[in-house]
């Protein structure tokens, strides 16, 4: 796939490029930058989700709303980062932390940003090194230019519900539980939002690393490449792979919902479905 490079790639370039830490434990909020501190990719420095890959949580915009434009400009200067930075991004290897970092630089305008493919753990597992000091770099002068033709807001999803022969096919990247649901550990409400199908994030994985262009085809195959898409999850983290797989499939008319589903119930007037099996 395009936005991917493997570990041997990024060892044989670590002086060619910045590499950015976005490890991140939604149950423990401080653990990624814990293990950040403990070991990294040399030369990495640390993006944390709800401080720097989020801003303030309100009324409404979801569990994690977009950071604005100024303070994802403040944080890459302060960490160097130029728009002629060529940027690897890794988690654990989930893919769905390094994906939201790689969806917010393409957001905001800069398209040199790959996710290390397998992540933390495949650059572990062949041995490659780390450290646990954290290098200083020289302030950064970084520009935005913000991309909202690869956003959703709720007004545009609402009209999907509403309008459901407009041919928008809402995608719903949940666990198949909590789509249906059956469960909901997080969210006060359960189920979807109406008339959105599922392909759960995790299936864009296998055994940590990305499937191949053909097998994202296969995921999407029932949905035509110019059709508009919306993907969305709880809170817009875990809706990132799935846009990644599409775009690199070739379904060229996608956007995200960065509030997702904790954004479309705070508004009480929305409707909830559920499906049972």
């Amino acid at each position: 796939m395009n936005s991917l490079v493997n570990v041997e790639w990024l060892f044989q370039h670590l002086k060619d490029v910045r590499v950015i830490d976005c490890r991140f434990n939604l149950a423990k909020p401080e653990e990624g930058i814990e293990q950040y501190r403990i070991g990294h990719i040399p030369g990495a420095v640390y993006y944390h989700l709800e401080q720097d890959l989020s801003s303030k949580v309100e009324k409404h915009g979801g569990r994690h709303p977009l950071p604005l434009a100024e303070q994802f400009v403040q944080k890459a200067e302060a960490v160097g980062l130029t728009n002629d930075t060529k940027i690897v991004v890794y988690d654990n290897g989930e893919g769905s932390f390094a994906a939201r970092c790689w969806w917010l630089f393409h957001y905001f305008g800069h398209e040199q940003v790959y996710i290390l493919d397998g992540g933390y753990n495949e650059w572990l597992a062949s041995d490659y090194p780390t450290e646990s000091n954290v290098q200083a770099f020289e302030y950064g002068h970084f520009t935005v230019n913000i991309h909202s033709d690869m956003v959703a807001d709720y007004k545009q999803v609402k009209e999907a519900v509403e309008y459901p022969n407009n041919e928008v096919v809402l995608i719903d990247s949940r666990e198949e539980k909590r789509y249906l649901g059956l469960i909901e550990p997080i969210d006060k409400k359960a189920g979807h939002i109406p008339g959105a199908i599922n392909k759960v994030w995790l299936d864009t994985l296998s055994n940590g690393k990305f499937k191949s262009i053909d097998e994202q085809k296969q995921r999407f195959s029932e949905m035509e490449k110019d059709q508009p898409i919306i993907v969305y999850c709880g809170s817009g983290i875990t809706a990132s792979p799935n846009y990644l797989a599409l775009k690199e499939a070739g379904y060229k008319n996608v956007k995200l919902y960065p509030g997702s589903f904790s954004d479309w119930i705070s508004y009480e007037e929305h409707p909830v479905a559920t499906k049972m099996k």
